[in-house]
C-alpha cells in the first residue's frame, strides 16, 4: 500500500517550531510588518530626542513642563498610522509584553525587536549627523544616562532600575487591557492611542522630577532607543547600559503575572451580559437575584 503522504511543511510537523511561530519565516506580511516596525521607530526615536531636547533649549523657566507635550504629541500620530498595521509597538517592551500574552508569536517578537534597533539605530545616526556638536555632546545625544558610579549629578544603578521598573509597569498596566479588541472597538482608536500617549508623557514627566537629580535624564521606558544612542555616542552611555534593558523586561514578566491572576472571564461574562441587556442592572434586587427584562415585561402583560 502506498505511503500516505502528508501535505503539512517540515515546519508544520514540529510542535515546538510551530509554537514559536517559524512558520512565520516564509510569511511575507510578517516582514512587511518589521519593516513598518523599523520604520516606524525610527521616526518615533528621531521625533522623541529631537523635540525633548528643543523643550530644554526653550528657554523656558521650568522645561520639564513641556515634556509630556511634546511627547503627546510626537508619539499619538504615529500610533494612530502604526496599530492598524503592525500593532503600533515601537518598542521592545511591548512587543515582549505581547509575546508573553501569545498576541504575537516568539519569531515575530524577535524580528520585531530587531526592526525597533534597526530603526533606532537609524534614527539617532541622523540626530548626530544633524544635531550641533555642543549641544550633542551637552546632552549626550538625547540618551538614556544615568551616573552609575555615584558620581553625585545623576543617580544610582539601584535607583535608575525601581524608577524602569515602576515605570513601565504603570505604563503597561494602562496600554495593555486598553490596546484590547474589546476596547478599542468601545472607545475608538484616536482615544486608546491618546490614553498610551498620555500616559507615556506622564510617567516620564514624573521620573524627571522625583528624583530632583539634574543629572538623570529619566526613565528611558525604550530598551532599543537606549541601545542606539549608546552604540552611537558610546562613552559614559554605555554605564550601567544593562538597566534599561533589565528594568522593563521585569515590569513586563511582572505584568504578565498579575494579568493571569485577574478575574477577566467574569469580568468579560458580566459585559456581555450588558451588552446583550443593557437594563439589566436596573432590575437587581438584594444582589443574588437578577431579574430579566424579557420576565418584567411578561409580568406587565399579565397585569393588564
Amino acid at each position: 500500500m502506498a505511503a500516505i503522504r502528508s501535505n503539512k511543511s517540515p515546519l508544520q510537523q514540529h510542535d515546538f517550531l510551530r509554537r514559536i511561530g517559524a512558520q512565520e519565516l516564509f510569511s511575507p506580511p510578517m516582514w512587511r510588518a518589521a519593516v513598518t516596525e523599523m520604520v516606524a521607530t525610527a521616526c518615533l526615536v528621531f521625533a522623541l530626542t529631537t523635540t525633548i531636547i528643543s523643550c530644554f533649549e526653550s528657554g523656558q523657566t521650568d522645561p520639564k513642563l513641556l515634556v509630556p507635550v511634546f511627547i503627546f504629541i510626537s508619539g499619538f500620530p504615529l500610533l494612530v498610522a502604526t496599530v492598524p498595521l503592525t500593532g503600533g509597538h515601537m518598542n521592545p517592551v511591548f512587543t515582549f509584553a505581547a509575546a508573553l500574552k501569545g498576541a504575537v508569536s516568539a519569531v515575530r517578537a524577535l524580528f520585531y525587536v530587531v526592526g525597533q534597533c534597526l530603526g533606532a539605530l537609524i534614527a539617532f545616526a541622523v540626530v548626530r549627523a544633524t544635531m550641533d556638536r555642543a549641544t550633542a555632546v551637552k546632552y549626550q545625544l538625547g540618551g538614556c544616562a544615568i551616573d552609575g558610579g555615584g558620581g553625585g549629578a545623576g543617580v544610582g544603578a539601584g535607583t535608575a532600575l525601581a524608577l524602569e521598573f515602576s515605570c513601565t509597569f504603570m505604563l503597561l498596566y494602562v496600554a495593555m487591557p486598553i490596546f484590547e479588541e474589546r476596547r478599542r472597538r468601545e472607545l475608538g482608536l484616536a482615544t486608546v492611542c491618546a490614553v498610551v500617549a498620555v500616559a507615556y508623557g506622564l510617567v516620564v514627566y514624573v521620573s524627571m522630577t522625583v528624583t530632583g537629580r539634574a543629572g538623570y535624564g529619566g526613565v528611558g521606558l525604550h530598551p532599543a532607543r537606549c541601545w542606539a544612542a549608546a552604540m552611537v555616542y558610546k562613552g559614559s552611555l554605555l554605564k550601567a547600559h544593562w538597566v534599561f534593558w533589565v528594568g522593563p523586561f521585569m515590569a513586563c514578566v511582572m505584568y504578565h503575572m498579575l494579568s493571569l491572576a485577574l478575574p477577566r472571564e467574569e469580568l468579560e461574562k458580566r459585559e456581555d451580559e450588558r451588552e446583550e441587556d443593557p437594563n439589566l442592572d436596573k432590575f437587581k434586587g438584594d444582589g443574588s437575584k437578577e431579574f430579566e427584562i424579557s420576565n418584567f415585561k411578561e409580568n406587565a402583560l399579565g397585569d393588564q
